[in-house]
C-alpha cells in the first residue's frame, strides 16, 4: 500500500540532516525512507540488518525506498553431494 497523495514522501529526519551536511561517511539505518532528488550522486551506507552496504544513488532510484536496493537475506546455494 502506498502513501497518500496529499502527504509528502517520507524521509527520516536524521537522513535529511545528513543530505545537507558535508560528512564523508553517510550512514543510515532508515531503510523506509524515500530517495529524494537531492540525494542523487551521493554514496550512502545502508544497513541490511548485519552490515552496512555502500550504494551510489542514481537518478533512476528517485521515488523508491532505500531498503529496496539492499537485500537482507543471502542467496541459497545447494551443495553437491560427494561420491
Amino acid at each position: 500500500m502506498s502513501r497518500s497523495n496529499w502527504k509528502t514522501p517520507f524521509i527520516d529526519k536524521s537522513l535529511l540532516k545528513q543530505l545537507t551536511s558535508q560528512q564523508k561517511k553517510k550512514l543510515t539505518w532508515s531503510r523506509r525512507s524515500t530517495i529524494y532528488p537531492a540525494a542523487v550522486g551521493l554514496k550512502l551506507q545502508i544497513h541490511n540488518g548485519k552490515n552496512m552496504i555502500a550504494r551510489n544513488i542514481k537518478p533512476e532510484m528517485v521515488g523508491y525506498k532505500l531498503g529496496e536496493f539492499v537485500t537482507t537475506r543471502k542467496n541459497f546455494i545447494a551443495k553437491k553431494k560427494k561420491k
